[in-house]
């Protein structure tokens, strides 16, 4: 009976002793918008950004521009993969790659172009950079980033390198 009981207390006592560096997060979800990127030029860009643990995680981007002659075009749409590096989970500065298909349009009308149509859309590959804040709550972010891709497969009159950058606020759910 003693075996038993004592077999109790360390099963129960075991269960409440579990060590954690960090309390178990349970808003997983984040949506954020680059406030930066509207004020700047008028793109709507939104993201959702899904955390696989306390450093690490996948997302997406989709933005929309008036604009098709802008550097990077009037619709793009893109994943990412983030790593986080720091003391406060989920937060602090970061490392991310990044793939965006995007299309736009060419603003010189030259001859060159023949009967071609200046029209174009296209895959680029890249690394970013950033900082995250958090919230004590763990539900409002702010964040600045920037990055630099390489597109796969430009057109004559394409540049070779595109750029993101933005100021996003985000809300965790």
């Amino acid at each position: 009976m003693k075996n038993i009981l004592l077999i109790s207390v360390l099963f129960v006592t075991s269960n409440s002793l579990l060590g954690q560096a960090y309390p178990a997060f349970s808003n997983n979800h984040e949506v954020k918008f680059n406030i930066g990127h509207f004020l700047a030029t008028t793109t709507v860009e939104g993201s959702y950004e899904y955390y696989l643990n306390e450093d690490t995680s996948v997302g997406g981007t989709l933005y929309f521009n008036g604009d098709a002659t802008d550097y990077n075009g009037n619709f793009g749409i893109g994943p990412n993969l983030r790593a986080y590096f720091g003391y406060n989970p989920r937060s602090g500065f970061f490392a991310e790659a990044f793939g965006l298909y995007y299309t736009g349009e060419n603003e010189d009308l030259t001859e060159t172009l023949g009967s071609r149509n200046n029209d174009f859309g296209t895959l680029a590959l890249g690394l970013g950079l950033g900082t995250k804040w958090a919230t004590r709550s763990e539900r409002f972010t702010l964040e600045i980033n920037g990055g630099l891709g390489r597109n796969i497969n430009p057109e004559d009159f394409q540049n070779s390198f595109m750029y993101r950058a933005g100021l996003s606020i985000g809300f965790r759910f």
